[in-house]
């Protein structure tokens, strides 16, 4: 096997370099996003930037860097990733923790999320989706035979999982840490962790997540609003009422590209969590059910990609990465049509913001990258 450091030239055995199928959906889905956000950010990028292409220049660049680092991910080898874990967990939690160091971190609405990279921000807590994926992949893998002992296989994988949520909890995000939840019960659940330790694990989450609800006054009142809309309209309520009446006056067809109303002066952050609702008032009803269809599609040819592995590390990789991206994407969506209590969370491949992007292409790539071992898990030199 040819190689450089961490990357080699790689196919299966079927001569396949890459799953052609989930790459095109990728970059579907990436241009469709694009376009969502030309004709949702112009309006108000021209009244807070006095530049109606601000925010599509950042997400050109930020598209740019996102298919690099994709490409790296998915000709990276995993052996050597893996080998690096230990390292990668550690940067990622000292990472985590520098929204706090003055000078470095930002805080943006009372929230210690950013830190200031040059020019540009990231945001850490996306970091973590990635790594948490690989972890617990690693160690379901290892510990395979050893489910039915939790002190050498499920006690580290929760304990990580808690650390992990619990950062990001420091961070005031409370939305990622919701996703991050899932994606570890995601994971309990297809390594194989029987159903009483699994359903054990539920339960833990459950105070925490009530925890971190009832301390916060602004999330129980967004709670409270999804629950009795009716109570506070024009506050708690105001985004997610004006994204709902987006959609609705999308009917079937919608009034078509460019020709959205409500983005203008109705609906909050419509650039970033509630780009979707322009989406579906330009779009109509039709263009959610594309969406969808993509979603859809994308998502079943990623779990594909999962299945045909028989490598089950790499095998545990795809699942997670799917799965990070598909429940991202149905918290984003629900939010929008009041299926979930608001949480600023971003919609992957629609939503501005560079962290949020850079970590979705990133998933992919490794989602390429497994579907590159062939069903066999046998690979040959180019």
């Amino acid at each position: 096997m040819n190689s450089f450091g961490g990357f080699a030239a790689e196919r299966n055995e079927r001569g396949e370099r890459v799953d052609l199928p989930f790459v095109l959906l990728v970059v579907v889905m990436c241009g469709l996003g694009f376009v969502a956000l030309y004709t949702g950010s112009m309006a108000y990028a021209a009244r807070a930037f006095n530049d109606p292409l601000y925010f599509v220049r950042r997400q050109s660049v930020n598209l740019g860097i996102g298919f690099v680092a994709m490409m790296a991910f998915a000709f990276v080898r995993l052996d050597f990733l893996r080998a690096q874990l230990p390292k990668l967990v550690l940067l990622t939690l000292v990472v985590s923790f520098l929204p706090f160091v003055p000078g470095i971190g930002i805080t943006k609405n009372g929230a210690s999320r950013w830190i200031a990279v040059g020019p540009a921000t990231f945001q850490p807590s996306e970091l973590m989706k990635l790594v948490l994926v690989l972890f617990l992949a690693n160690i379901f893998d290892k510990k395979h035979d050893r489910l039915h002992e939790p002190e050498v296989s499920i006690y580290p994988a929760a304990f990580m999982t808690f650390v992990m949520i619990s950062v990001i909890a420091l961070q005031d995000d409370f939305s990622t840490a919701i996703l991050v939840i899932a994606i570890a019960l995601t994971l309990f659940f297809v390594a194989g962790v029987k159903i009483l330790w699994f359903l054990k694990f539920c339960a833990l989450t459950i105070p925490f997540v009530a925890l971190m609800i009832l301390t916060v006054e602004y999330r129980l009142k967004r709670v409270l609003a999804f629950l009795f809309p009716e109570l506070d309209p024009f506050d708690s309520s105001y985004q997610v009422n004006a994204a709902l009446a987006a959609l609705s006056d999308g009917e079937f067809w919608g009034r078509g590209l460019g020709n959205g109303l409500r983005k203008v002066s109705s609906i909050p952050e419509v650039q970033s969590d509630f780009i979707f609702a322009v989406w579906g008032e330009e779009m109509g009803f039709f263009g959610v059910l594309v969406y969808f269809a993509l979603l859809v599609m994308l998502s079943a040819r990623g779990y594909l990609i999962a299945i045909r592995c028989r490598d089950r590390f790499r095998s545990y990789v795809a699942f997670g990465c799917v799965s990070a991206l598909l429940l991202q994407s149905i918290m984003n969506v629900g939010v929008v049509a009041r299926v979930f209590p608001a949480t600023g969370i971003p919609l992957p491949f629609f939503s501005s913001g560079g962290s949020s992007l850079l970590i979705t292409l990133c998933l992919c790539g490794l989602i390429v990258n497994v579907s590159r071992w062939g069903e066999t898990g046998e690979m040959e030199n180019v």
